[in-house]
């Protein structure tokens, strides 16, 4: 986890999410940062390097993180 650069980074989120109750995502380019929109600002930042971000959401996309999928 990671407290900086927050305040400095271009943060988007999904348009079907509430206000303030959602997950956050700022990319660099070399690195993407995530964090709660509650605690924005304050709260802490996961730093992920390219690579691993696209891991994930090629994981999303083919379904490994489905609800009916076992858990680990």
């Amino acid at each position: 986890m990671n407290d900086q650069p927050g305040s400095a980074l271009s943060w988007k989120k999904s348009t079907a999410s509430a206000t303030s109750n959602c997950v956050e995502v700022a990319d660099t380019g070399d690195l993407v940062y995530v964090r709660d929109s509650k605690a924005a600002g304050t709260g802490p930042l996961l730093t992920f390097s390219r690579a691993e971000w696209d891991a994930f959401v090629a994981g999303v996309y083919a379904g490994e993180f489905s609800l009916e999928s076992p858990l680990v």
